[in-house]
Order: C-alpha cells, then sequence, then structure tokens
C-alpha cells in the first residue's frame, strides 16, 4: 500500500511538469544550470576523472519528473559542458583518445539511464492506471454488495410482516399460528446471521465471539435476555457458507431451549467448538430439565429436529442428543469441507 501511495505521489508530480512543457524545460535548463555551478565549485575539490559527477543527478531527475525530452536536453548540455571545461583539453572540443573514449562512455551511459527512466515512467503510469481501475471496480462492486444486501433484508423484513399478517388471520387455529410463529422466528434468525456475517465489523471476528454476538441477539429477541452465554472455540476461522449453516443450527438450539430448558428466561447455555482428528466438534448443553425420558429426538417428526438434521446434512455431519444435567447436543462434521475440495479440483 504504501509502495503504491509512493508511486502515484511520484508518478502526480511528474504527470504536474509534462503536462506543462515550458515549465518542464526551463526546470530542466535550471537543474543544468545548478549542475554546472556546483561543478565549477568543485573543481579544485574533486581529483581528476570526475568530470560528470554534477551532471547524472540533474540528468537523471529531470528526466524522471521532467520527461524524456527535458532529459535529453540536459544530458546534452552536460555533455557539452563537461568536455568543454572539464576533459583535457580544457576551453576547447578536441579530443585525444582517451578523452574520446570518456566522452563517449558519457553518452552511452546517458542514454541508456534516459531508456531506462523512459520506460520505467511508463510502466509506472500503466500500473497506477490499472490501480486506479481497479479501485472503481472494487468501489462498484462494494456499492452493489451493499445495495444486494439492503434488498436482501428488505425482502426478509416484507416476507415477515406478511407471515405477522396471516398469523393474524388464523387467530383461532393454535397449529396454524404456531407454525406461522415458528416461521417468522426462523426467518428472523436467517436475518441477523445475515446481518452479522456481512457486516464489514465483523470480517476480523473471532468464531467465538460472533457465536456469542449472534446467541444474545437471539435471546434477547427472545425476551430471555438474562440467560448466560459461554462460548469456547479452538478453531479459528470456517469458510462463510459452513458458518452460516453453523449459525443456523446454533440459533435453532437456542430458540429451542428458551422454549423447553429455560421457561422462567434465566439459565446457562454453554457452547464448544473444538477440532477432534479429522472432525470438528460442536457441543451445546443447557441447565434445563433435558430430553424427556425415552424421548429420541432423531426420530421426532417435530419441525425443529426436521431442522437440525436438514442443517446437519448440509455439513456432511451427525447429530446426537444426550442427557447430562441437561440437555447436550453434538454435532461432528468433516474439518476438511468436501465441496470446497470439490470446487478446486
Amino acid at each position: 500500500m504504501l509502495e503504491g501511495s509512493l508511486s502515484a505521489a511520484l508518478l502526480s508530480h511528474g504527470e504536474w511538469f509534462r503536462k506543462r512543457p515550458a515549465i518542464a524545460y526551463a526546470t530542466a535548463i535550471l537543474a543544468f544550470a545548478i549542475a554546472l555551478a556546483v561543478r565549477f565549485v568543485l573543481n579544485d575539490v574533486l581529483p581528476a576523472g570526475f568530470p560528470y559527477l554534477t551532471f547524472f543527478p540533474a540528468v537523471l531527475l529531470t528526466a524522471f519528473f521532467c520527461g524524456t525530452g527535458p532529459g535529453v536536453v540536459v544530458a546534452i548540455l552536460s555533455i557539452l559542458s563537461a568536455w568543454y571545461w572539464f576533459i583535457p583539453p580544457f576551453g576547447g572540443f578536441a579530443l585525444d583518445t582517451q578523452s574520446a573514449i570518456a566522452v563517449l562512455f558519457f553518452v552511452a551511459i546517458l542514454a541508456a539511464d534516459i531508456l531506462i527512466i523512459h520506460v520505467m515512467n511508463v510502466a509506472l503510469r500503466r500500473l497506477v492506471a490499472e490501480q486506479q481501475r481497479t479501485t472503481a471496480l472494487l468501489d462498484q462492486q462494494k456499492a452493489l454488495f451493499e445495495e444486494l444486501q439492503h434488498r436482501t433484508a428488505n425482502n426478509m423484513a416484507f416476507i415477515s410482516a406478511l407471515l405477522s399478517m396471516h398469523k393474524r388471520r388464523v387467530r383461532g387455529t393454535p397449529d396454524a399460528v404456531s407454525a406461522f410463529e415458528d416461521a417468522s422466528t426462523r426467518l428472523d434468525s436467517m436475518a441477523r446471521i445475515h446481518r452479522r456475517l456481512y457486516d464489514p465489523t465483523n470480517i476480523d471476528l473471532a468464531i467465538d465471539a460472533y457465536l456469542g454476538d449472534l446467541l444474545r441477539d437471539v435471546f434477547q429477541s427472545a425476551g430471555s435476555p438474562d440467560i448466560e452465554i459461554v462460548v469456547e472455540s479452538s478453531v479459528a476461522r470456517l469458510g462463510v457458507n459452513r458458518l452460516i449453516t453453523l449459525s443456523l443450527i446454533l440459533s435453532e438450539l437456542a430458540t429451542n431451549a428458551v422454549k423447553h430448558a429455560f421457561p422462567g428466561g434465566s439459565g446457562r447455555f454453554v457452547v464448544s467448538l473444538a477440532q477432534v482428528g479429522a472432525d470438528y466438534v460442536l457441543t451445546t448443553s443447557d441447565t434445563g430439565p433435558g430430553f424427556p425420558e425415552g424421548f429420541d429426538p432423531a426420530g421426532s417428526d417435530r419441525l425443529g429436529f426436521r431442522v437440525l438434521s436438514s442443517f446437519a446434512r448440509t455439513l456432511d455431519g451427525t447429530l446426537s442428543f444426550t442427557n447430562k444435567d441437561g440437555a447436550v447436543t453434538t454435532l461432528t462434521f468433516p474439518a476438511a469441507d468436501p465441496r470446497a475440495t470439490n470446487t478446486a479440483a
């Protein structure tokens, strides 16, 4: 990022000169005059063999900032000045073999430097232009994504309003009211998960912190804010798709706990996510009465357990239900996402 900003700043200064040729060539003449004056000042200090010392930086800086043309002008003036004043025989353009080799070497070095700077400037301009295009595309993608999230949220709110309207129409049918309430609750859960997963402030949020915030939302919206939540995770990251499914499972389990384990609105809900061998294991437990004696949740025809089973299959996982000082639910699923592996292949 710093290198890109520096490149853009240097190119910006260079473009300012290139768009003003008169200033660029005037700057070139000024740079040559300063280099010549400094060379005269250092003439008695420098040992023999350094006729071009102060001209090199003038040529390089002028070619970089003012362009190839001004750089060539400074190079020509520098060659003639060094030839006339600082290469023996002094005060003329006569050359012996050694002096001719020195002048030709200077010309070759300056030509190579100016060519390299010209190629570098062209590459730098292309790089900055590409960075600007990339930034524009990212801004456009971000705007489209935000619009998509906004429309999705509006659609969910609209569906929720429809469910509420239909629930009022079937007030005299308890089973229908319960079905609409369950659908509305699951839709609210999906909306919460959607908001949290695509909130830019949650990009670097650890899984345990994310799941803890999600559960607090679930219990708060269910009118049970006093439930103690404990989340422990040794898993650092999960893919977005698997995290969505895991969030839906936890939301469903938390909603069931509010209904059956915490009728008084208080208790303790513990979540643990860890890797065991080649699998991830998610365990949830509550301090409620547990599952009824002889009740098999896996074979239940209740919608909640069917939903949980469906989500578990999405993760290629299995669910188990036990009692241990309350209801304990365990989800085991592969640590390696087979869908991601198949896509990569």
